[in-house]
């Protein structure tokens, strides 16, 4: 007898009731029966399985599925050192390829894995091992097995080990809609996949939310504002069959949809209003932030809004506002400190565009194959500086003292574009001649710089590092003390030209914008592979060319390889990641969560999909749709699954503490951008006009100088500018508006919201200046408006909350205007604090303690939880 075949029948002799059970499974239910005794059979050939992993093992789905059951265990626990990584790969096995993971064993007479022969797989034998030298993985790695996963695993090895490429590299296909109970409650396509998903899990979905929930939520998640009282009286009162369709689509087409969703897009693309690092120089790149606005506004369908802002100027006839689209890869932080190497600086920029658009657009964390193979992902190295030759070919030279680095737009009238032009042109003839002069004014060794010579070197009082870097990267300010020290013959009238030239440049530059944008060169850069991404130690043996990672489909034949075909490509039908994470990234600003919850990441060591046939769906809809936004966020909304009442019971909640699933809306609070944009509205301060340059609103003194060493102070803007959405104040990128607690740093590229309850937040709510400006003048326009107590409480609270308080919250808001008044009548100094806050006129016919005391009332509902959360 085999020693497989004595394992089995020790192991049947310690559970005897198993070959009734197993004769009767044969008997009764044919060839299924058949299936479930080779199972058992296959399962029992082991005496080493534990109860644990026994038990795991009946609970299995009849298959197992490589990409939902199997991948994420070997990602999670093997492929650091069994994975893509070549050079960190160990015992040079590798379990992210089957023809690898089922070959022979290096110097071993053993198979990792056998398809079909789980017990003669050594794969089996090692995670089932309780020796600690033999066991895997191994215990030094802090990484261990569940019973479940080991099951998995072995039934997985028992059917023959089938491979899938990963899920989110498979082209995307739109299944046929699901059969359903519940066909009655669906409204669109997507509410048929979401109820298949409730049904099988014994769910059922919530009720529709009262019309002023549903208002309020559209309001804000497609204009980042709140609904007037005028708008939801008027939508609660519409009784036709169209109403709530009327109301989206009113929604899409307001001026306000374009500045909310360009937030989002602000965060993606790192966009702020200055370079970061030390000196955090100012820089005109809100005209980009304007095309941005304009082209939700229009609609610009995504393909297009891809290709305009990855490779806008390799456009046939670009037209200017084409270009403007590519400052979206000038976004990034910008060291211009003194000491920084420039080549350093420029390769550090080449990253960031590389990282972003595998973020944005691939969801991949393209980040880890700077250094070297990707640990998990099937990105090499190789392929990392392929898409890097993308991105390396602009005239950006990586070193500058000034905000406005080339390669900039200048926008301005003819004649100052023009001046600009010859100005440049000419300054170029000079650091020419200046780089030759210095040959031979500062004598050294060749390939070192002036710098290292011994008369630069020798010159008192002057620091020799001015003259390291070459002469078309060294500040107006550098040419300064140049002058200072040679200023007699011909190298010195040259510093002479440059240095007044330079001032020229930039008092026209003061004049006018100048946008930094993305170019090609006409020489292309030569690419290599950076050994451990360093920046000077790139690896000689050959240069590396523009191409797109081998586990994607190939670039279009017939099109010139350049930034312009890798933007059409990451936008091509055949390409299976744009679409799947654009819809995600969407479904999660109206979900809280996306279908795959780590929107930043799609490869392996992401999330798997939680309704994986409606992502693709909706992806492959999106394309056929023409990548319209609007289109898809209109589906997104009129779908039953999205007017559902966020309330939840105790049941549902211990079920699905997340809603993955999708029994009901997701409660979330507002961002503290939304947060300040409703006080504003519904207090009427806010000044409603689209786009322009960026505003200083209120800031606690200080902080800017704090930031910069006392170098850069914060000038706040006055009147007008004081109320303008949040989404036009300054950002420096070293320290961002003080009003927001939960927004990314704008540093890198940002998909994924940041909410946080942060005590601090509810401290900025109550005793900000805007906060307590904008709760001052709600009262004021509620004591104005209204004579009774009742009127006024009710005015306020209706034009916060969209509805008028119940007889509770009414008694408790009188309750507590009264203690309020009586403290103020008392302590009039106290009360004109609160009720002179802010720049905005004070009704000097009102008296202050009553002012004071509505204002604190109006404070309270500001900061209700109702308020606050996108119900």
């Amino acid at each position: 007898m085999s020693n497989s075949a004595l394992n089995y029948w020790n192991f049947r002799a310690m559970l005897p009731g198993w070959s009734k059970v197993i004769k009767t499974s044969f008997i009764s239910n044919g060839s299924m029966g058949f299936v479930i005794f080779c199972g058992f059979l296959m399962l029992s050939c082991n005496s080493g399985l534990t109860d644990e992993v026994e038990t795991a093992y009946k609970a299995l789905p009849r298959d197992i599925d490589f990409n939902f059951h199997v991948r994420p265990i070997l990602s999670d626990r093997c492929f650091h050192c069994h994975g893509p990584d070549e050079k960190g790969r160990s015992a040079d096995l590798r379990l992210d390829v089957r023809e690898d993971a089922i070959a022979k064993l290096k110097d071993k007479d053993a198979h990792a894995i056998v398809p079909g022969k789980p017990w003669e797989s050594e794969l089996v034998n090692r995670i089932l091992s309780d020796n600690a030298e033999l066991v895997m993985p191994p215990a030094d790695s802090k990484l261990d097995l569940s019973a479940k996963e080991k099951a998995i695993l072995i039934k997985w090895i028992e059917q023959k080990a089938p491979w899938k490429d990963h899920w989110a590299f498979i082209k995307p296909e739109k299944v046929e809609l699901p059969k359903i109970e519940n066909e009655s409650w669906a409204r669109n396509e997507i509410d048929f996949f979401v109820s298949e998903t409730l049904e099988s899990n014994g769910l059922k979905p919530s009720e529709e939310a009262d019309k002023v929930t549903l208002i309020r939520r559209l309001s804000f998640d497609l204009t980042g504002l709140p609904p007037t009282p005028e708008e939801v009286e008027q939508f609660v009162n519409d009784n036709s069959e169209d109403a709530y369709e009327k109301l989206v689509d009113r929604l899409l087409a307001s001026p306000h949809y374009g500045e909310r969703w360009a937030w989002e897009w602000l965060d993606v693309a790192r966009y702020a209003d200055t370079n970061g690092f030390q000196g955090d120089f100012s820089r005109d790149m809100w005209p980009w932030r304007d095309w941005v606005i304009q082209a939700f506004n229009n609609n610009i369908p995504y393909d297009e809004f891809t290709i305009k802002q990855l490779a806008g100027d390799l456009l046939p006839n670009a037209s200017k506002d084409d270009i403007l689209a590519t400052a979206f890869n000038r976004n990034h932080p910008y060291n211009t400190e003194g000491g920084t190497i420039p080549e350093e600086t420029r390769v550090v920029n080449v990253f960031d565009r590389v990282e972003t658009t595998g973020t944005v657009w691939l969801g991949l964390t393209l980040e880890c194959a700077r250094c070297h193979d990707h640990k998990f992902d099937a990105v090499s190295q190789m392929e990392y500086y392929q898409l890097y030759d993308y991105f390396n070919q602009t005239s950006e030279e990586g070193g500058a003292w000034d905000e406005k680095i080339k390669p900039v737009l200048n926008i301005g009238t003819l004649e100052q574009e023009q001046t600009i032009e010859h100005i440049e042109a000419y300054l170029e003839t000079l650091f020419d001649a200046i780089d030759e002069a210095e040959l031979t004014e500062f004598p050294r060794a060749e390939g070192l710089a002036a710098s290292e010579s011994e008369v630069a070197q020798n010159v008192k009082g002057l620091d020799p590092r001015i003259l390291a870097r070459p002469a078309k990267l060294r500040g107006k300010w550098q040419y300064k003390q140049l002058t200072k020290y040679f200023n007699k013959n011909e190298y010195g009238a040259l510093l002479k030209k440059t240095f007044e030239n330079k001032e020229k440049l930039d008092d026209l530059s003061s004049k006018m914008l100048r946008v930094m944008v993305m170019d090609e060169v006409k020489e292309p850069r030569e690419t290599y592979v950076l050994n451990r991404g360093g920046y000077n130690n790139p690896v000689l043996e050959e240069p590396v060319s523009m191409n797109v990672p081998k586990a994607l489909p190939e670039l279009p034949e017939n099109m010139e390889n350049n930034r312009l075909a890798f933007a059409k490509w990451l936008v091509s039908k055949e390409q299976p990641l744009t679409s799947r994470v654009t819809v995600n990234r969407y479904w999660q600003a109206f979900f809280g969560h996306g279908f795959v919850k780590t929107a930043d990441d799609f490869g392996v060591q992401g999330e798997l999909p939680t309704h994986p046939e409606l992502l693709d769906w909706l992806s492959v809809d999106f394309q056929e749709n023409g990548w319209d936004l609007k289109a898809l966020f209109k589906k997104i909304v009129m779908s039953a699954t999205y007017r559902q009442s966020s309330k939840v019971d105790e049941s549902l909640l211990q079920k699905d503490p997340e809603n993955k699933l999708l029994a009901r809306a997701t409660r979330m609070r507002l961002p503290s951008w939304m947060l300040r944009d409703q006080a504003l509205l519904v207090s009427g301060l806010m000044v409603d006009s689209l786009g322009g340059k960026p505003v200083k609103p209120y800031q606690p003194e200080g902080i800017w100088s704090e930031a910069t060493f006392g170098k850069i102070k914060y000038d706040q803007d006055h009147g007008d500018a004081l109320y303008r959405r949040t989404l036009y104040s300054f950002w420096r990128r070293i320290v961002g508006p003080t009003m927001l607690f939960d927004n990314s740093t704008r540093n890198k590229t940002a998909v994924k919201p940041q909410r946080t309850n942060t005590p601090l937040h509810a401290l900025n709510t109550l005793n900000d200046v805007t906060y307590m400006e904008a709760s001052r003048v709600l009262a004021s326009n509620a004591i104005a408006s209204k004579t009774s107590e009742k009127e006024r409480i009710e005015h306020i609270f209706l034009q916060v909350t969209s509805r008028k308080p119940g007889e509770k919250e009414l008694d408790v808001l009188q309750k507590r205007l009264m203690a309020l008044q009586q403290e103020y009548t008392g302590h009039v100094e106290e009360a004109r604090k609160i009720a002179v806050a802010g720049e905005f006129h004070v009704d000097d016919n009102l008296d202050i303690p009553e002012l004071a005391s509505y204002a604190v009332v109006s404070s309270i509902v500001l900061n209700l939880d109702e308020t606050i959360t996108r119900q």
